[in-house]
């Protein structure tokens, strides 16, 4: 006796799924274990080493391929079975084991960690902490926001609750307005890369300051015409801090100081400085939020005759 099998069904077994919804319905496309993300990194360019099957399913696990008809309507009639699957592969999400999660997530965690030790430094002695340093003091920040959601959560639902019939605590007439929120942390994810969530990491840490921290200064070499160093700096018109702007006088103000004074305004610490023929150069540290505003000052102030250098992106003490 002959067992007939659907014809459209096959069971594929050790695989990473990749998943993307389009038109009310979820596709599927099967891969090799960590394929796909070297293929979307460009380290892997065959797809025949992504793909365990070049075929689009509506559920691997059940072997169940995805009709011709239900492609044409999702993606277009005149879309190849080829494109479907780079559009998936591209877009889709990645479906991984619990250990491939699990390692990725430790990848990350532990990218995050050395990205931030290596930015920022106690702001007495300039040195770096430890990567165990910072994820303890990581670690503190997220059981601190964890902690707070709950308490919130808690709160949320006793301000619900009918019994209660305090005073409710905001809309009150005279409230002064809510503080801006301070930068939370609650932990690393996958989903973003390392770079961004290092970044959210220093600001909170920075703001909440578990351990003293403050970001590494950078090394800059400014170099500009002993023309301009003279001139005076003219602030825009209604620029706030003036205090000419705040009287109300119209039109163009002159800032207090000249091009000179308003570069050495943006360094925190001068290691040099020298005049050589035309030209005056600065070597010296800036705070890193600091370097926008002076590069964007030189570039505009100094028309072309002005440059900024970037020495040292953070500088730090190491024991």
């Amino acid at each position: 006796m002959v067992i007939q099998q659907p014809s459209n069904q096959i069971k594929l077994t050790n695989v990473s799924l990749v998943r993307l919804k389009k038109g009310k319905k979820r596709f599927e496309i099967a891969c090799y274990k960590n394929k796909v993300l070297e293929w979307r990194s460009g380290i892997e360019t065959d797809l025949d080493n992504v793909l365990q099957i070049p075929n689009v399913f509506l559920n691997v696990s059940k072997g169940q391929t995805a009709p011709s008809a239900e492609l044409a309507k999702a993606f277009g009639k005149d879309t190849s079975v080829d494109d479907i699957i780079l559009e998936i592969l591209r877009k889709g999400e990645l479906q991984v084991g619990e250990k491939e999660r699990t390692a990725q997530l430790e990848r990350v965690h532990n990218e995050v960690i050395s990205i931030v030790a290596s930015k920022l430094v106690d702001p007495r002695t300039k040195r770096v902490y430890t990567p165990g340093m910072i994820e303890k003091a990581l670690d503190m920040l997220s059981s601190n926001a964890h902690q707070q959601q709950q308490d919130k959560d808690k709160d949320k639902g006793s301000s619900n609750n009918p019994s209660n019939t305090g005073t409710p605590a905001t809309g009150e007439a005279g409230e002064s307005k809510p503080r801006a929120a301070k930068p939370t942390w609650t932990g690393v994810v996958t989903t973003k890369s390392a770079k961004l969530q290092a970044l959210d990491a220093m600001r909170a840490l920075i703001a909440h300051q578990p351990i003293p921290v403050t970001r590494a200064r950078m090394r800059l070499r400014i170099t500009c015409s002993t023309n301009v160093l003279k001139q005076a700096v003219k602030a825009p018109k209604g620029q706030a801090g003036s205090k000419d702007a705040e009287a109300g006088t119209e039109g163009e103000q002159k800032a207090p100081g000249t091009v000179k004074d308003k570069i050495l305004s943006f360094i925190e610490q001068v290691e040099s400085q020298d005049v050589m023929g035309s030209e005056w150069e600065i070597v010296g540290f800036v705070e890193p939020g600091a370097f926008k505003g002076l590069s964007d000052f030189i570039g505009g102030e100094t028309k072309g005759q002005g440059r900024v250098e970037v020495l040292d992106m953070a500088v730090t003490h190491e024991d």
